[in-house]
């Protein structure tokens, strides 16, 4: 894989916007053809001209120009120094957790995903490293949860399903005194709502099938770096694994993202209006929505934040509601993952967050009556009215 700095084109892209930078992408046409829809390289190796005429590329599972393309414009979009694309957001976070050995102790958010509490727990304590899930608003359980062997923090903020909102740049400056790796999880905001890689973290990684695919139509994950030594060990990882994303998927992820901002302009507009609804219905007992100004990270929210995304989760009066709700709904759709343009809806507690532990879910507020809901880029009108005649 070569270094990012390999192909800026200062005069041509930093002075572009970010609904600019989305669309043209890093070199954005194909160089050698001209090709405005960047080229699928579809071929597992490369021809050698001789040995000392080096063309930069040799196998497809190290490095492929599709691939290298969605990972230039990931450095761009995410202001750092090396990407890599890998074939799911549990790669992401996989490679990511690759970082930690033996002895090492790690933090996370305590309602982190249900996959990423899984890979933690099932696949690293085993081996030897340490973790501890905590509610990382709170600056000073954090201060007091860090050991001499702490290595890295992982940081879901907003959360999922709690969106509960971390102050990124406060807990940099904790985990920086000592060394520490941070790494956020980006899936929710996307770099054109948040950047953390420019609030101090290390790393920023995203579940990419999400919203910057946005179409629930390929499997992808995206890891930026801000350090070229962390890149370096990665990059190696990556070698090791074979995780890197296939060219068709790369392309197709690519595609997503030249529509991104858009859809996450119509995805934050149609939000603010589903929860202010949800809000005021009589079988709704709570929302959870980081936009709402009484929401108690909403100061947090605002100053590292251009936007709240398209994400609520909310608790109803009953199981009985909720099962009413998951059979009746016609235009939002009953399933997992999140951020496309499709409305989807989830029952934490049976699918997203099954491996968690039941007396950890209830103390977290993952209960039998929690919701969470995706909303997609329909009207607002449709969706609100299809959870109207659900809820009746």
């Amino acid at each position: 894989m070569k270094n990012f700095d390999d192909y800026k084109d200062n005069s041509r892209k930093e002075n572009l916007k970010f609904e600019s930078k989305v669309v043209h992408g890093a070199y954005g046409t194909d160089p050698t053809t001209g090709a405005i829809s960047y080229p699928i390289y579809q071929t597992a190796t490369f021809k050698h001209h001789s040995i000392e005429d080096k063309t930069g590329y040799n196998y497809a599972r190290c490095i492929n120009p599709t691939r290298e393309e969605l990972e230039r414009l990931m450095c761009i979009l995410e202001e750092g120094n090396r990407a890599f694309a890998v074939n799911s957001g549990m790669a992401a976070i996989t490679l990511v957790l690759s970082l930690l050995k033996p002895g090492d102790h790690m933090i996370l958010s305590d309602d982190v995903y249900g996959g990423s509490y899984r890979a933690v727990n099932e696949v690293l304590k085993p081996i030897g490293v340490e973790n501890n899930s905590i509610d990382l608003t709170d600056l000073d359980l954090l201060k007091k949860t860090i050991k001499p062997n702490t290595k890295l923090i992982l940081i879901e903020t907003p959360t999922n399903p709690m969106m509960k909102v971390a102050d990124i740049e406060k807990i940099v400056e904790i985990a920086h005194k000592t060394g520490i790796i941070v790494v956020v999880d980006n899936t929710f905001l996307t770099p054109y709502f948040q950047k953390p890689l420019t609030l101090g973290a290390d790393i920023v990684l995203h579940s990419g099938t999400k919203y910057l695919g946005g179409h629930n139509d390929v499997l992808a994950g995206i890891v930026v770096v801000k350090d070229k030594e962390i890149g370096e060990k990665l990059e190696i990882q990556m070698y090791i694994n074979g995780a890197g994303l296939g060219p068709m998927d790369s392309w197709i992820l690519l595609r997503g993202i030249k529509t991104l901002a858009l859809r996450m302009d119509k995805h934050n507009e149609n939000t603010m209006k589903v929860a202010k609804w949800l809000r005021n219905h009589p079988k709704v007992e709570q929302v959870y929505y980081v936009g709402f100004e009484d929401h108690k990270d909403y100061a947090v929210t605002k100053k590292q934040t251009t936007g709240f995304g398209g994400m609520i989760s909310f608790r109803v009066d009953s199981v009985k509601t909720v099962n009413e709700i998951l059979n009746r709904l016609k235009l939002v759709i009953f399933a997992e993952s999140l951020g496309g343009v499709e409305s989807l809806i989830t029952h934490p507690v049976s699918r997203t967050h099954t491996e968690i532990a039941e007396e950890t879910r209830k103390a977290l507020g993952i209960t039998d009556t929690l919701l969470r809901l995706s909303v997609g880029i329909e009207n607002a009108d449709d969706i609100i009215a299809d959870l109207d005649q659900a809820l009746k």
